[in-house]
């Protein structure tokens, strides 16, 4: 077990909850895919294409699932229209299982020294700030002394949200004025952490796309700094990305892995979607583990991934 516990109950609500609007918009379009409809037969497969793809699971692993089911229509000769949602749900569980890791309880923190370093990227207004803020209290939460670094320079309203969690958490944050260098504040976020015997830093970034290059030099330095004082820092690159923003969350994945080493994903803001279906194709076609998904405004409401869970709670109706 990770050091954020195990699957209570009650955060299986809260994950049934934040996937609620997902769950009526792809079931509502997979009952109009087979209305009228005994057997899965081509049409049928045609329809459930068309959902699947607009329900932002993404057309490359769309087409996946698709191929197995027709290998188990093939197989089976007749399959019924009612047996969909289990033989779905089955394929793409088994596909999650195939194209990640082992499920892991968030980070799982070694016995070190040296701090934990979490870098985490991604674009503004993709909620990085709230998602730093929320891990810094599932942290804090779990008895670990958690320091936060302000490394995004280029916005006064980055410093002073980031400072808004830091207190609302009650944790420190190390920060300077806009326009610093952000090299230069992760460096002092790290060493201020290791000085006081801090179990994770997590440290913020910019989030500019417009010039990948300057964003790669960037971030390449910020790491080197930051190896000066921790040297296998940093020790995830967490990418945030917004899921209510469906097809272009995979771009900005693309963008992102090609800047930048990128080990974990965060999905935000799924409570207020019909686009989690984007989790599913993420996750299969980054072959990077999702760790974090958002599902709600509350602390706690950042909760880990885990595949079986969230499939299950996918096709819970």
């Amino acid at each position: 077990m990770g050091i954020f516990g195990s699957f209570t109950s009650k955060k299986k609500e809260r994950l049934d909850q934040g996937l609620s609007k997902t769950k009526e918009s792809f079931f509502g379009k997979l009952t109009r895919a087979v209305a009228g409809k005994a057997k899965v037969d081509d049409d049928v497969l045609d329809n459930l294409e068309e959902v699947l793809i607009t329900s932002d699971v993404g057309v490359n692993t769309t087409l996946k699932i698709i191929e197995r089911i027709e290998q188990r229509v093939a197989h089976d000769k007749y399959m019924g229209t009612g047996e969909l949602n289990l033989i779905l749900k089955e394929e793409i569980a088994s596909l999650l299982e195939e194209n990640n890791t082992e499920d892991v309880d968030g980070f799982d923190l070694p016995n070190s020294d040296n701090p934990y370093v979490i870098m985490v990227v991604g674009v503004n207004g993709v909620g990085k700030t709230t998602t730093i803020g929320k891990l810094a209290y599932r942290f804090k939460e779990a008895g670990k002394k958690v320091v936060i670094g302000a490394a995004d320079t280029f916005r006064a309203a980055a410093i002073e949200q980031l400072e808004i969690w830091a207190q609302r958490v009650d944790v420190p944050i190390v920060k300077q004025k806009m326009g610093s260098d952000p090299a230069s504040v992760a460096y002092d976020t790290v060493a201020s952490a290791k000085s006081q015997g801090a179990d994770v830093v997590i440290i913020d970034t910019a989030g500019r796309l417009h010039n990948k290059v300057n964003l790669m030099n960037e971030l390449s330095k910020i790491k080197r700094v930051m190896q000066k004082v921790v040297p296998d820092a940093p020790n995830e690159v967490l990418l945030v990305l917004d899921g209510s923003t469906g097809q272009n969350a995979f771009e900005q994945a693309k963008q992102f892995t090609l800047a930048t080493e990128v080990t974990a994903l965060a999905l935000t803001k799924l409570d207020g979607t019909a686009k989690g279906g984007v989790v599913l194709g993420i996750s299969d076609q980054f072959k990077i583990p999702v760790k974090y998904i958002g599902i709600g405004e509350k602390m706690e409401d950042l909760q880990i991934f885990r595949r079986k869970e969230f499939v299950d709670s996918f096709f819970t109706k």
